[in-house]
């Protein structure tokens, strides 16, 4: 080995080194501020500085100490990997029902990333986090399975009511839920201009994901296939994830057919509702 090896567990291995990194990164500090700013004591503090000193991290110009460009090079990467680092720890409990299968989806095109997951304290996280997405969007579309909780129903059928344009592409099974769990206000929906049906028999994954994309952020609902069960909502403003699912919306939008065609959807003319 190189000893590139030592140079990380160096670094990593002490919070008050990558503190005093971390501090320097924003701007020459003397060695009171950056012991205020890591907590470190007077002898550990002149260890870590007579060993950045050792390593060309810093320079000192009297009592002032500042990141040398090598230092800087090593502060920006150190940096880029521990959001690297803190970005999949967020993602790790919600892959298993990520669309990774999907052409074209990356880890790296889920950034900017929020994970709602249901808890044995609060089970409402991924319900609160979709009205939040409906109360600041106009418009909304997407495929596969859906929130069909009637906490985000009646929110997302009053928004439609309200105006917000929707076009979504159901499996057949998840239109019928929604019929069940009220046929009338569906039925009536769906005759909306501004609410367009469509019904695809070959989605992919489409008892794990449902993907929607909003004015500002692209929503994917993540169920354990085995047993139905929400076990994330995930959602993020990357552009690259917005092309990603625009793509793949387009694609499935055309081999869908409208509400009226599907035959193996229940009828909502015989419901007296159309």
């Amino acid at each position: 080995m190189d000893g590139t090896h030592d140079d990380i567990e160096f670094l990593v291995s002490s919070t008050h080194r990558v503190g005093v990194l971390s501090t320097l990164a924003k701007g020459s500090c003397d060695r009171d501020d950056l012991r205020v700013a890591t907590g470190a004591s007077s002898p550990t503090m002149g260890r870590i500085l007579s060993d950045f000193q050792d390593r060309r991290w810093i320079g000192r110009d009297g009592r002032t100490y500042q990141l040398t460009e090598l230092g800087e090079f090593v502060a920006a990467r150190f940096e880029e990997f521990r959001d690297a680092m803190a970005y999949q720890r967020r993602l790790r409990e919600v892959w298993p029902w990520l669309p990774h299968e999907i052409d074209g989806f990356t880890v790296g095109s889920v950034t900017d990333v929020v994970v709602s997951q249901p808890g044995p304290g609060y089970p409402y996280e991924p319900i609160d986090r979709l009205a939040e997405l409906l109360a600041e969007s106009e418009t909304m579309y997407g495929f596969g399975m859906a929130l069909l909780k009637s906490g985000n129903l009646e929110p997302f059928f009053d928004h439609i009511q309200d105006g917000l344009d929707c076009e979504y592409i159901y499996p057949p099974a998840v239109f019928e839920e929604l019929l069940s769990w009220d046929e009338r206000t569906v039925a009536e929906t769906a005759t909306r201009a501004n609410y367009t049906v469509l019904v695809h028999d070959e989605l992919p994954l489409d008892d794990r994901c449902g993907i929607s994309l909003f004015d500002e952020r692209v929503c994917i609902c993540c169920y354990d296939p085995e047993t139905g069960a929400l076990r994330s909502m995930v959602d993020t403003g990357s552009d690259e994830m917005r092309t990603w699912a625009k793509s793949h919306y387009e694609q499935f939008r055309d081999d869908a057919r409208p509400l009226e065609d599907a035959d193996d959807v229940r009828s909502l003319e015989s419901c007296g509702l159309l």
